[in-house]
């Protein structure tokens, strides 16, 4: 279809006006209103004020513009339909062939600190949404672009024999009706803020842009794709992939649970991750020793893991990541060293993104059948001064030290979760056992003589005494607990009597 006649409306002005002068040079008329049209004229370009178009001045500050039977009549029409086009002649209506519109930056504007409810509800575009949704509507004769990045694809077919082909038309007026939704949305949620609904308004709307297709999803024979939040800055989908094969489900599910540990410390930190569970994580004085701790927990589990350092990977690290087979590497950034040796194995995903930062309000959901169940995300910061030792025997500092260490990672394993740590790297990891004697079973399995002196975390209180009787023959010296259950009195004696320390922290940390 053959474009004679488009009108340009745009808040986001990013390449429009090389796009306009293709236009121009296609043979299109341009129409448009004020902000662009000044842009449009100062650049060269020649254009029809919206104004001379309907026969009537922009007023009430310009939230009337294009209301306008001349405007709508023009995008609307059907054009092979009889009665529609002598409408069109009667009234004199010129077809309007395409509508480049986007919108008054309303997110932006909510954005800025402190914006008063006045300035966001003048931010609410109603001409740009009814453009947008009637160009998309009629999009069998009407072009409807709302994404600049589109803007080179569309001129491309602007002078070819058959001009912008059905298909582009179709897929065009999928994404505007996309880019109302989701500006409806955001308008949502705020209003549902400044009504004091918090987190959890009454209706949630989500946008979901896709990153990538997955070449399958856990399992071979299940499809997969993968979505980020619209606009939203943070998390896994804004990682950097700087080399290695595309990305798997299961890499990015172990990337989320990797890089959330590693932000937990402020001490350089590795975790290497196994199915969503901490197989080994350690803090150091650099962060080539965090990753000798952080290995050397569990080397076995560790092959085919995914890596998380909380800072730049340097040399010395890149030389010993490399000695085994990883499958992902997620960092703030590499140095040049570390990127030429870890980029001679050709398979390996190495990935860059800012630390999360703990705290906030992130927001943190599960998608059940037919339903999604919305919670705060788990970012409590675990402080020393919140906790009650509740044994006779008091911990060392030191021991101290490797409790918060081991209660910071505990935060991140499977509940049921246990983990015996000591030297600032976990010994052994118990997760998401049905009984809480079965993960420390485990953990202590693992860890072996090393839990001689070391501290055990549980994610949840104890019910019974027999996990501190299991820890105390073990040899751990201290145990951190959550407290609460009504049976804390028989762990606590427990503890009293096999001369272990016992910490309450006071708060749980389940991870279904």
């Amino acid at each position: 279809m053959k474009i004679k006649r488009a009108l340009i409306s745009v808040s986001d002005k990013t390449g429009v006006i090389e796009f306009a002068k293709k236009l121009h040079a296609a043979g299109v008329d341009i129409i448009s209103t004020g902000g662009t049209m000044k842009t449009l004229k100062e650049a060269g370009i020649p254009v029809t004020y919206v104004s001379e178009v309907t026969g009537f001045p922009e007023i009430m500050d310009g939230r009337v513009k294009t209301l306008n039977p001349y405007i709508h009549g023009g995008i609307l029409a059907i054009r092979d339909n009889a009665e529609h086009v002598e409408a069109m002649k009667k009234h004199n209506i010129t077809g309007i062939d395409m509508v480049v519109v986007n919108l008054y930056p309303f997110r932006q504007t909510i954005a800025k600190p402190g914006v008063e409810l006045a300035e966001a509800i003048e931010n609410i575009d109603i001409g740009g949404p009814a453009m947008i949704r009637a160009a998309a509507k009629n999009f069998k004769y009407v072009t409807v672009v709302v994404n600049p990045a589109r803007y080179d694809e569309i001129a491309a077919e602007l002078t070819s024999d058959a001009g912008i082909t059905d298909g582009l038309r179709m897929s065009l007026a999928k994404e505007a009706f996309g880019h109302t939704a989701e500006y409806d949305a955001c308008i949502n949620q705020y209003l549902a803020k400044e009504l004091g609904e918090g987190n959890f308004p009454n209706t949630v709307h989500m946008t979901l842009e896709k990153v990538q297709d997955l070449r399958y999803g856990e399992n071979p024979h299940q499809n997969a794709a993968f979505y980020r939040e619209a606009h939203s800055p943070i998390g896994v989908a804004n990682a950097k992939q700087l080399h290695g094969k595309e990305l798997s489900f299961n890499n990015i599910v172990d990337i989320e649970s990797a890089y959330n540990i590693v932000a937990e410390f402020k001490d350089p930190a590795v975790a290497i991750i196994k199915h969503t569970n901490p197989c080994g994580a350690g803090i150091g004085a650099t962060i080539s020793e965090a990753y000798t701790k952080a290995y050397e927990a569990d080397p076995l589990s560790a092959f085919g893991g995914i890596v998380a350092l909380n800072r730049t990977v340097d040399k010395a690290t890149a030389q010993q990541i490399s000695e085994i087979f990883i499958e992902v590497v997620i960092a703030p950034a590499f140095d040049k060293e570390s990127l030429e040796i870890l980029t001679a194995k050709k398979n390996i995903r190495l990935l860059t993104l800012p630390l999360p930062e703990l705290g906030g309000s992130r927001m943190d959901m599960k998608k059940v059948a037919g339903g999604m169940l919305l919670q705060d995300a788990d970012t409590l910061e675990a402080k020393r001064e919140e906790m009650q030792v509740v044994s006779k025997r008091q911990p060392t500092e030191e021991e101290w030290r490797q409790a918060m260490f081991a209660w910071k990672i505990v935060k991140h394993v499977k509940s049921n979760a246990i983990v015996v740590a000591g030297n600032d790297q976990t010994y052994g990891v118990g997760a998401g056992q049905m009984n809480r004697v079965g993960s420390a079973a485990i953990a202590l399995e693992q860890a072996g003589e090393k839990a001689k002196g070391a501290v055990l975390a549980s994610d949840a209180f104890l019910p019974f005494r027999d996990s501190v009787d299991t820890a105390a023959k073990a040899g751990i010296t201290l145990v951190i607990q959550t407290g609460g259950s009504i049976r804390d009195q028989e762990s606590i004696d427990a503890a009293n009597e096999h001369g272990i320390t016992m910490i309450f922290t006071g708060r749980r940390h389940f991870k279904h």
